[in-house]
């Protein structure tokens, strides 16, 4: 049993789809409407953490609750049908042997944003299509057709039972009944309508004004409440309602009804229908905020034409949106590179919550989220990109760290007011990767020099101290001793971040872990913990920041203003023996906590680019030979890795019996690791980490205990999360390290194992895309929302494609294998590069392996070029047209 792609855009079906536990699709639009929906139509609909229309789901509710979209049939007033399975007796079948009450026929076919159920019961075909519409209306629809396929007429009566919760997700189990009381359940010609009275959760007791209703054309009465449709004794499986003869709905919703659990319960006419006769039905779920109003928005929904318009523009608009196509030897991999190149969007709607095994969070991103989404949106979408980027420097602190609490708006970071202190090691890492790849990706140096403000809140001195000098109303931005907000450029936030970690070292002069890194499940290390991995990472951007800056003076910007306070971090006298003293690091770092924690002097300096640059690099240097030095681990003759941490007792983590992936990826993605060593690392990684059952690279061997001095990782079961399970971000990440370093056919088996188990539905039992981990059975877990896609897209497209920026140039560096080009000798990728729209296609004239053939030539518009193809060519040629590159590889 597995899916089938039925387009190149990724769209797909499946036979029998509720065969499968905790199955879910996101439907969604850019108004704020985030729904999940189920093979059963289960699931739930939202606007945000207090918006919830149907009462949220975690994974297990997923089986567990009868609550669905659930639409009834009662067929010749006797027999009672539910359209999506999600009754008693639909139940019961799903594992019946015997033939003569067989389970219904189902099949899934869904693509970006919509999702069709269709259903072949003993008299019925029904086809249900739930979408959101990618404009701007809060909705979500169900399209229902149905068809009877009996041998004689029969009469059909169609009844909607829809839970309406209408409230936070706090009131789960935060005064589930009281909060029903305020419910005002209202009808309206063509629906049922919610508007509670008020609402009262962690925000407080509040005048409540958003409106909740389902809608259909012309019901001839209504079920409002729960209690009354199900009866006593009855369940949403179940109904008792819909066993009376005939069926006796309210023509009216009165006060009687309120104060209940609300249903959007519609009752239509009873019709007949002729063998081969097709009916349709649609139901609307809205969000609003005057009830009039409501009911006038949502009218043009009612109108099949309408609906079936709006479909098409959903699947349209989202299909131009991914707008990256590829094309190998294997067409379910370009298929299921769509969808990894549609799940970012995802996380931009979504954020880190809202989805059935997301359920934490409030919606909101964290800090690595901002980056690493930035990533994809180079690819895709570049446009906002760099106001963006700017924005996102906001949040950066003086000490280096950053705000851990975002707000919905692009540069909006707020104070933390719980007093929590929690300070992620390498959050200082990743906004130069991002920006050094939009620096790439455009040739916008000149970003370097744009300027933004530091925040500021009670946190300082990397969270070892509260600021009892700083008070709300001070505001959120960094000031000056004259009483101004400073600002500094966009390289200077980034010299802060790098400089800073530095110098803040443990015991083994490695920058100290705080409260984790990457992992965020080795949190318990925080006053003597080290992490070695990232600490590499950081000697990675002092040395790229070099670069850039040898860069700007090469355009001709020969000082870098910065204010006075950094350049005792910046250290130009290059003593080396000030890096192998650990005392004279914490002092430096003490004396700049002391001069800028609270305000700024306000007086700036200008530092020579050459002396900065090489202060910068001298340090990465350092810190590389350093960790050469005290934390190879040399297993054999063949095999090696690195340490990658120190534990809260100051203890190496990994020895000759442990590894840790995240160890590795770092040390060779930042060139730490020598070549030998990495052929020693990937030959260990294949030893201890691979499993082909579950899709490839493992994050850490067995440590087989739980070890309170390193972090809550190692009290999960092995093969779970961050504790031995196919981390599917990390694996990524040493596909790209891996490419990085042109070791291609191993960075290829990373992608394939985790692809190839991906797309084998009856193991991994997840829809196309990429998830969050693989569990110890195989199973892909928290599906859609992960940073992974991003770094995925940015691997397959800029590494193993090779199609990257170099300083804004045009750069083809492929690293595909023998075995991904078609019959022909051909892969190609479709894309956007400087606003224009590019295929460029590879021809392996001579069937060689990488490595063994070189880009020959590239030819656009009939011009050849032998290297890189200059922007300006690029940015001469049209907005609305398509051009082809062909690249030939000899």
């Amino acid at each position: 049993m597995n899916y089938k792609y039925t387009s190149l855009d990724g769209d797909f079906s499946l036979v029998d789809p509720e065969l499968t536990s905790y199955l879910y699709f996101p439907i969604a639009n850019e108004s704020g409407v985030m729904s999940s929906v189920t093979p059963t139509l289960a699931g739930d609909s939202k606007m945000g953490q207090n918006l919830f229309f149907m009462s949220p789901v975690s994974a297990e509710n997923l089986h567990n609750e009868k609550s669905s979209r659930n639409i009834w049939a009662k067929i010749n007033n006797k027999e009672v049908i539910s359209l999506n399975g999600k009754s008693a007796v639909a139940q019961a079948q799903l594992f019946s042997n015997d033939p003569s009450n067989p389970k219904d026929a189902t099949q899934l076919e869904a693509g970006f944003m919509y999702h069709k159920i269709t259903r072949y019961s003993k008299y019925l075909k029904s086809m249900i299509t739930n979408f959101v519409p990618a404009t701007n209306e809060t909705v979500e629809i169900m399209h229902v057709d149905i068809e009877n396929t009996f041998e004689s007429e029969i009469n059909i009566q169609i009844v909607t039972a829809i839970p309406i919760y209408a409230r936070s997700a706090d009131n789960i189990r935060d005064h589930r009944h009281v909060t029903s009381l305020l419910n005002r359940i209202y009808n309206s010609k063509n629906g049922i309508m919610v508007q509670p009275t008020m609402t009262f959760d962690e925000r407080g007791h509040q005048l409540n004004s958003k409106v909740y209703g389902v809608f259909g054309n012309g019901p001839i009465g209504f079920y409002p409440t729960i209690e009354d449709f199900i009866g006593e004794g009855g369940n949403l499986e179940n109904p008792k309602a819909l066993y009376e003869i005939p069926l006796n709905p309210a023509k009216i919703v009165s006060e009687e009804h309120f104060g209940y659990e609300a249903l959007g319960g519609l009752c239509f006419e009873e019709i007949i229908l002729q063998p081969g006769q097709k009916v349709s039905y649609n139901i609307v779920m809205a969000y609003g905020d005057d009830i009039d109003l409501l009911e006038q928005s949502i009218e043009k929904f009612l109108e099949t034409d309408y609906v079936l318009n709006s479909l098409e523009y959903t699947k349209k608009y989202w299909r131009e949106k991914v707008n990256v196509s590829y094309h190998t030897s294997l067409t379910n991999f370009d298929c299921w590179m769509k969808w990894v190149s549609f799940q970012p969007m995802l996380r931009r709607i979504y954020g880190c919550s809202f989805l059935p095994h997301h359920d934490y969070g409030k919606g909101g991103r964290g800090w690595r989220d901002l980056w690493q989404d930035c990533l994809a949106l180079l690819i895709m979408n570049p446009e906002n990109v760099k106001s963006m980027l700017i924005d996102n420097f906001a949040g950066v602190r003086i000490d280096g760290t950053n705000a851990t609490i975002i707000g919905q708006k692009q540069g909006e970071f707020i104070a933390d007011r719980n007093n929590i202190t929690r300070v992620w090691m390498d959050h200082g890492v990743w906004p130069f990767l991002t920006l050094d790849l939009y620096i790439q990706h455009t040739g916008d140096l000149e970003i370097l020099l744009e300027k933004n403000t530091y925040f500021q809140d009670l946190q300082i001195c990397r969270g070892e101290v509260k600021n009892s000098a700083w008070k709300v109303e001070d505001g959120q931005k960094l000031t000056t001793s004259f009483g101004t907000v400073y600002e500094g450029t966009i390289l200077e936030h980034l010299l802060v971040q790098n400089l800073t970690a530095f110098y803040d070292v443990g015991h083994h002069n490695h920058i100290r872990i705080r409260g984790a890194d990457w992992n965020d499940a080795l949190d318990m290390a925080e006053k003597n913990g080290e992490s070695v991995a990232f600490t590499s990472m950081y000697a990675y951007n002092l040395e790229k920041l070099a670069d850039l800056i040898d860069k700007l003076e090469k355009k001709g910007i020969r000082e870098i203003e910065l204010f006075q306070e950094i350049e005792s971090l910046i250290d130009m006298d290059l003593d080396v023996d000030n890096h192998e003293n650990i005392g004279s690091k914490k002092e430096v770092l003490s004396n700049y906590f002391k001069n800028c924690s609270h305000k700024l002097s306000g007086v700036v300096v200008k530092l020579t680019n050459g002396n900065i640059s090489r202060s910068l690099r001298q340090k990465g240097q350092w810190i590389k030979e350093h960790i050469r030095k005290e934390e190879w681990i040399e297993k054999t003759e063949e095999l090696g890795w690195f340490n990658g941490y120190y534990d809260n007792n100051k203890r190496k983590l990994e020895n000759e019996n442990h590894m840790m992936l995240t160890s590795q990826v770092f040390m060779i993605m930042s060139g730490t690791a020598s070549d030998a060593q990495v052929g020693k690392i990937i030959k260990a990684a294949d030893k201890y980490l691979y499993d082909e059952n579950v899709g490839g690279y493992k994050l850490n061997t067995n440590f087989k205990e739980i070890k309170m001095d390193m972090g809550r990782m190692y009290g999960f079961a092995y093969g779970h999360k961050e504790n031995g399970a196919v981390f599917a971000h990390m694996a990524i990440m040493y596909a790209y390290s891996l490419y990085s370093r042109r070791y291609s056919m191993a960075g290829y088996k990373v992608i394939e194992s985790l692809f190839s188990h991906c797309d084998n539905f009856s193991v991994s039992k997840i829809l196309p895309g990429i998830p969050e981990y693989i569990d110890a059975k195989g199973r892909g877990m928290y599906h859609y929302l992960t940073g992974s896609a991003s770094w995925l897209l940015v691997t397959v497209i800029n590494k193993m494609f090779g199609v990257s920026g170099e300083y804004g140039d045009l750069s083809f560096d492929p690293q595909l294998l023998r075995k991904q080009f078609d019959k022909n000798n051909v892969a190609s990728i479709s894309m956007m590069f400087a606003g224009k729209k590019i295929k460029v296609i590879y021809t392996n004239i001579y069937n060689k392996e990488v490595h063994e053939y070189k880009v020959n030539s590239l030819i656009l518009e009939g011009e050849i070029y032998f290297h890189n193809i200059p922007r300006k060519v690029i940015e001469k040629l049209k907005d609305d047209r398509d051009y082809i590159i062909d690249v030939i590889l000899e």
